[in-house]
């Protein structure tokens, strides 16, 4: 395999390529910046390439490699989303309003470089990671790659842009509300959202968001957990076994915080093809209503203070755009104490779903249809525009409170060719068996 083709391979085939000597990291950097150079044009998903030092860093793993260090990830190049710090660089948020260069590395970034790992580039999102989409004042709009018509998804929408292209094979990603998972199903990838407090750089918006990655596969995602995360069991060994007879619950129902849209038939359809699917694996799936009562009230709560907070973070909040302005001042009103309430709340709740719904694990859509056009929601005020991105996702965020794991799976496409996605959700601390799951619905393909 030559290394333009290797570009696509994933990080387990290229560590493996790596590791023989048939590459080097120098020929698989250099042709993973040729692929980005020639990917992003169309689908505007970069926003700060970083050749010079990806290929410094290359050149140190290949001297790492050649003193004897056999680390999985080493030499293996990597997009890292703009949320994240890298030492010299401004941490821009997709927005206008950031402007000094962070001072050292984010702890994640420091792991990456810790293992050998090579950025190559920093991506797209929305302002503030806020949104459902990647379109902002400050980088434009960010296209999927199956059709430039349509978004990929956000907020880690630049880095599923890239991995989708085929221009990296992997890339972080965050999850706030669903910011892995819904780029993940935009664009055919699979993005495991893990129990929260496993990663580094994790636990902004009051403990919602958690760092993650974006693949194509199953092994890569777990191979990329497993180093820097830290769970009980090997995700790797886990996504090579298949998982013990479960009860899985298929649900539809959406969070009464805001009116779901219609769930496009073409993605009910998927679900419960991945049902059956699963059915004839020899697990038990029964249709169940998920009850979230309280729980959609305090995930408002944290969401809104926390872009809030992150609003009142930026170094020049005249520069924000008039949308998140408005967003932040929706969450004025709460305090510590609402926050400290809320967020009680959806650990309680998120502890006890599966018990009492009487499964191991949910299967639900994604979103309620493909990939929305790209611009659907430019011009619209801050809470229009929250009501409206919520009613499109209203099946990612409240797994986010729960801080349980959940996976976007692509599984199928629509008429016109966009992905189509099932998400499975498991209990807190449950990242192996869910790997496991994913792993088999994938061989299932």
């Amino acid at each position: 395999m030559d290394a333009p083709e290797a570009v696509m391979a994933g990080p387990t085939r290229q560590s493996e390529l790596l590791a023989s000597g048939a590459l080097t990291s120098r020929e698989l950097t250099e042709a993973t910046l040729a692929a980005i150079e020639r990917e992003n044009p169309a689908i505007n998903a970069v926003v700060r390439m970083l050749s010079d030092e990806a290929l410094a860093a290359a050149d140190e793993a290949d001297r790492r490699r050649a003193a004897g260090e056999e680390l999985p990830l080493l030499g293996v190049p990597i997009v890292v989303k703009d949320d994240l710090g890298i030492a010299g660089h401004t941490t821009g948020l997709g927005s206008r309003a950031m402007l000094r260069p962070a001072s050292q590395d984010s702890d994640l970034v420091a792991a990456l470089r810790a293992v050998g790992m090579v950025v190559v580039a920093k991506s797209t999102l929305p302002e503030l990671a806020i949104f459902g989409f990647a379109e902002s004042a400050a980088t434009g709009v960010t296209r999927n790659p199956h059709h430039h018509g349509h978004t990929p998804g956000g907020s880690s929408g630049g880095s599923a842009a890239l991995v989708a292209a085929g221009a990296v094979g992997i890339a972080t990603a965050s999850d706030g509300a669903g910011s892995i998972r819904i780029p993940a199903a935009c664009c055919g990838l699979v993005g495991f959202k893990p129990t929260h407090g496993t990663m580094p750089s994790s636990g902004g918006w009051h403990g919602l968001s958690t760092q993650g990655g974006l693949a194509r596969r199953v092994a890569d995602s777990a191979l990329f957990l497993d180093t820097f995360g830290t769970f009980p069991t090997s995700l790797v060994a886990a996504a090579r076994t298949d998982p013990e007879p479960l009860r899985i619950g298929m649900s539809f129902s959406a969070s009464a915080a805001t009116r779901a849209a219609p769930l496009d038939p073409q993605v009910r359809a998927t679900v419960q093809a991945a049902a059956e699917t699963f059915r004839a694996a020899g697990h038990t799936v029964t249709e169940v209503d998920v009850p979230y009562g309280l729980a959609a009230k305090a995930l408002t709560i944290r969401y809104l203070a926390g872009i809030r907070d992150g609003a009142d973070g930026v170094d020049r909040p005249d520069l924000l755009e008039p949308r998140t302005r408005a967003i932040a001042r929706l969450g004025r009103p709460f305090g510590a104490r609402a926050v400290e309430w809320a967020r009680r709340k959806g650990h309680e709740w998120g502890g006890r779903v599966h018990d009492d719904l009487g499964v191991d694990v949910l299967l639900t859509p994604v979103m309620s249809g493909p990939a929305i056009e790209v611009e659907h929601w430019k011009g619209k005020g801050g809470l229009a525009t929250v009501l409206s991105m919520n009613a499109f996702y209203p099946y990612t965020a409240q797994w986010n409170q729960a801080g349980v794991p959940a996976v976007s799976m692509p599984a199928g496409s629509a008429a016109n060719g966009l992905p189509i996605a099932v998400q499975l959700i498991g209990r807190r601390g449950d990242d192996a068996r869910l790997m496991s799951l994913a792993a088999q619905l994938e061989r299932s393909a």
